[in-house]
């Protein structure tokens, strides 16, 4: 039998890590030598005694044989830190999972990749700012990295594969239940390009201290992380420290110091712990790399005699309301607001809240 089975048992025994694996491996030879391992035997690798008792007592619970048939039912994979595939980045940290379990095309994250994070109860800021961000790092050649929660990671989720590119999305349980159930239908259309992730194999019981855990392997699979929009208590905050902690880039776009959702984000700035980035070139710099001019995604074009071709005229980077648009032009409210909501559409301006919008930066097609 493969030994990612003995890997998978004994990793599920509370205590017993990586670096604990690795110990048994190099006494016993195998780990199917130390999972058969006597008492005695357990004790002598170097495990104290309350650890070599519950080695002992989950082999009557656990099966390794059981742990292969589990993966194979939910069609998940196993990679342990000496196979080629887990990725070098997450192997390299203090704290690697012993099994890394995967569905889908796990990419080379060795090439650019980069975790953005991010409120569960983003503003149209933070909206808009990271579906900008990924449009021009997808289109720079990164792959994205995020938790498949609701608010920003499920805009980068969406937004990556919007642009075409290959996203991972790290769960805080098994691979055989998505949370939140409503990326339910997200997850599968990752799965076709990308895959997900987690450190817990399936039927594992979520639990609240998962979702912390798992920040780790954001951060540590990557080259970089990107905080869009956090609170002061945010759990994307956990994700930057990390980072830190994992000798990795650390990034964090600025808000209004009014915003309750940006004072996370202000605060990596002001203390030093990220880099302030006001675009995708700020980050792709620090790799050597610069976002490419020609990757904006095209749209339909806009007749220019047309209420939204004025509008265009009028709308820019700072927000502006539809009332003070209807009075600039002198056009009808109705007017403006039905050609506003047809922009908005077709994703080439942005409502910030209450009205008010601003330019998304898609170029659009030149009209002949």
């Amino acid at each position: 039998m493969s030994e990612l089975g003995y890997w998978i048992a004994m990793s599920r025994v509370q205590g017993v890590g990586t670096g604990r694996l690795r110990q048994l491996k190099v006494h016993f030879g195998s780990l199917e030598r130390a999972w058969k391992a006597s008492l005695d035997e357990l004790r002598r690798s170097g495990l104290d005694d309350p650890l070599s008792l519950e080695l002992c007592d989950a082999r009557k619970e656990l099966s390794p044989e059981s742990e292969l048939e589990i993966l194979h039912k939910y069609g998940v994979s196993g990679f342990m830190p000496n196979d080629p595939r887990y990725p070098r980045l997450l192997a390299e940290t203090a704290d690697s999972p012993p099994v890394l379990y995967v569905r889908g095309h796990l990419p080379e994250m060795d090439a650019l990749s980069l975790a953005i994070v991010g409120t569960r109860r983003p503003t149209a800021y933070g909206r808009h700012v990271a579906g900008k961000l990924i449009d021009e790092l997808v289109a720079a050649g990164s792959i994205t990295v995020s938790g498949l929660a609701r608010g920003i990671d499920t805009c980068v989720h969406r937004e990556t594969l919007h642009q075409g590119g290959i996203t991972v999305a790290v769960l805080a349980g098994g691979l055989d239940s998505i949370y939140p159930a409503e990326n339910l239908e997200l997850a599968r259309k990752i799965l076709e390009t990308g895959a997900l992730v987690s450190e817990h194999p399936p039927r594992t019981k979520l639990r609240r201290e998962h979702f912390l855990r798992r920040n780790r392997i954001m951060s540590g699979i990557t080259r970089g992380t990107v905080v869009v929009e956090a609170g002061e208590r945010s759990g994307a905050l956990a994700t930057a420290r990390n980072a830190v902690d994992q000798n990795r880039e650390v990034f964090a776009v600025p808000g209004s110091v009014l915003s309750p959702e940006s004072a996370g984000t202000n605060g990596l700035i002001q203390r030093g712990e990220a880099k302030l980035i006001m675009s995708a070139d700020d980050v792709l710099t620090e790799f050597g790399l610069s976002a490419r001019s020609d990757t904006v995604v095209s749209l339909p074009a806009v007749q220019t005699d047309s209420v939204q071709s004025l509008l265009l005229g009028c709308i820019g980077s700072s927000p502006v309301h539809a009332d003070e648009l209807a009075r600039e032009l002198s056009l009808p409210s109705r007017d403006v607001i039905a050609a506003l909501a047809l922009l908005e559409l077709q994703g080439i301006i942005c409502n910030m809240g209450n009205m008010h919008y601003v330019i998304t930066g898609r170029r659009l097609p030149e009209v002949a």
